[in-house]
């Protein structure tokens, strides 16, 4: 006789832990650590970027994968794997779940969102001439950092607290950089030189709010703060910002309050998957038009790679045409 003792019918009562383990297929229990793997959208990548991660707010598993802009909850898992409707996807999870528990017993693992590093300290430095070779190759230079607050970093300590034990750490290294608010608080740290984890994002912050004048008519949404410093020095009738990412929206008030102040607004993204997928979600869900460099990934790199002026005769007629499509 089956055993009915431990089924469910409704998803609040399946554990996200489950739904990621199982869709997943992932070899180690999640117990409330975070982990990174590769994307099942992009076998093809090189280095892991779909994180999967406790909201301990919501004391439950979340995911992101930044190489397709995918991410969300259990549900939202189920429905990008399977391209399923919200009801769909609860469905699913319900029967594949009771299947599971009818073979395999009930599922129950201890859940205790693990402790993380936070910065506890920043330590910043003068500028020198390992930094003006990195920005200048962009066209950067010390009065655009200025006004966007980038500063150098000589390290960072991390620290992290777990059962009344603290544990700390220091990073160094060479071409660290922090951006900074308004109001000189560290939102992000930036290490180029570093493979893999070259931000060390500390909180959501628009990037280049704080420095808009309104004193142009056009408005470009930038897929990094590089980018949007780079696109700036060329001098054109526009200004800048960017998000935390391409896969980060900016808040529908927040675009609607700049569409008043500005004749257009457009984004210039990555030319990249990822990049794409964002300069179509931006025209669809806000009817903003987009466009990607042609002769390289992004603004800065292209600069670095042609030069000046290459990049001018192919980025002018670039922007014009978006804006005014």
């Amino acid at each position: 006789m089956l055993n009915t003792k431990n089924l469910v019918a409704n998803e609040s009562s399946i554990p996200s832990y489950w739904v990621f383990q199982y869709y997943l297929k992932l070899n180690e229990h999640l117990s409330g650590q975070d982990i990174k793997i590769k994307s099942i959208w992009n076998p093809s990548e090189r280095t892991a970027s779909l994180c999967i991660y406790v909201d301990k707010m919501k004391r439950c598993y979340m995911y992101k994968d930044f190489s397709t802009g995918k991410g969300g909850n259990k549900i939202n898992l189920i429905q990008d794997i399977f391209d399923l409707n919200y009801a769909n996807a609860i469905e699913k999870m319900i029967n594949d779940y009771n299947k599971f528990v009818a073979q395999n017993g009930s599922v129950k693992i201890e859940f205790k969102p693990q402790p993380k590093w936070e910065v506890e300290l920043v330590k910043t430095r003068s500028w020198n001439r390992d930094d003006a070779s990195y920005w200048l190759q962009y066209r950067i230079g010390s009065s655009m950092l200025s006004k966007y607050n980038v500063r150098p970093i000589d390290y960072y300590n991390l620290v992290k607290s777990n059962n009344g034990t603290v544990e700390k750490k220091t990073i160094r290294g060479k071409n660290m950089y922090g951006y900074y608010n308004k109001h000189g608080q560290i939102f992000k740290i930036y290490q180029p030189l570093r493979d893999g984890f070259k931000f060390y994002k500390i909180e959501s912050y628009i990037q280049g709010l704080d420095q808009l004048e309104y004193k142009q008519p056009y408005l470009v949404i930038c897929s990094s703060l590089k980018d949007a410093m780079c696109l700036k020095s060329f001098g054109y009738n526009l200004e800048v910002i960017a998000p935390d990412s391409e896969n980060t929206m900016i808040k529908p008030y927040i675009i609607e309050n700049l569409k008043e102040k500005y004749k257009k607004i457009i984004t210039l993204f990555d030319n990249d998957d990822a990049g794409r997928k964002a300069i179509e979600a931006y025209a669809k869900a806000y009817n903003i038009n987009g466009t990607a460099p042609i002769i390289c990934k992004d603004i800065s790199d292209a600069v670095k790679e042609h030069g000046f002026e290459k990049v001018h005769a192919m980025l002018k007629p670039l922007l014009k045409e978006t804006i005014h499509k």
